[in-house]
């Protein structure tokens, strides 16, 4: 799945293009620049929010630590206000939707502790601990195949 959005070159209007073909426009208020000839971006997100009630799975991605000291986050505080796991966000979800993370989270940034905690709903534990068996199974067959490619090349040198 791809979304490709492209400023259109005045004001602060922005038209994002899925990769189902459709199109959205996204502009913000004139007060700040806009010209109000579509929904704030914030506005996209909440609507996106409101379609997620059905869903099973809520998966939240880490963010770097370089991304918050370069200057691109205002601070931890206002990024989880905005866009961290918290209990009235995930009450937008399946009431027994299970919550995932690729670990390492920042607690209190990315996803609220107790969510995180929660042995209901939280397979985070359990997800990292299978990454890291799947990462080494996945190591694994690289190297085999690599040491097997390695012996057919050398068994073709001899017969040459």
């Amino acid at each position: 799945m791809t979304t490709v959005v492209k400023w259109q070159g005045n004001g602060m209007a922005f038209d994002a293009t899925a990769s189902t073909g459709h199109i959205v426009r996204m502009d913000a208020a004139p007060e700040v620049g806009g010209e109000n000839t579509g929904p704030r971006p914030m506005e996209m997100v909440l609507m996106g929010l409101g379609g997620c009630t059905g869903i099973d799975v809520v998966m939240m991605l880490r963010l770097q630590k370089e991304r918050m000291d370069g200057g691109f986050i205002p601070s931890e505080r206002e990024y989880f206000h905005r866009y961290g796991l918290d209990a009235e966000k995930l009450a937008y979800a399946k009431d027994d939707a299970i919550v995932m993370h690729p670990g390492p989270m920042n607690r209190g940034v990315e996803i609220d502790g107790t969510i995180a905690d929660d042995i209901n709903r939280s397979v985070i534990q359990e997800q990292v601990e299978m990454g890291v068996a799947v990462r080494m199974a996945a190591m694994d067959l690289l190297a085999r195949n690599l040491r097997a490619r390695r012996q057919s090349s050398q068994a073709k040198g001899m017969l040459a």
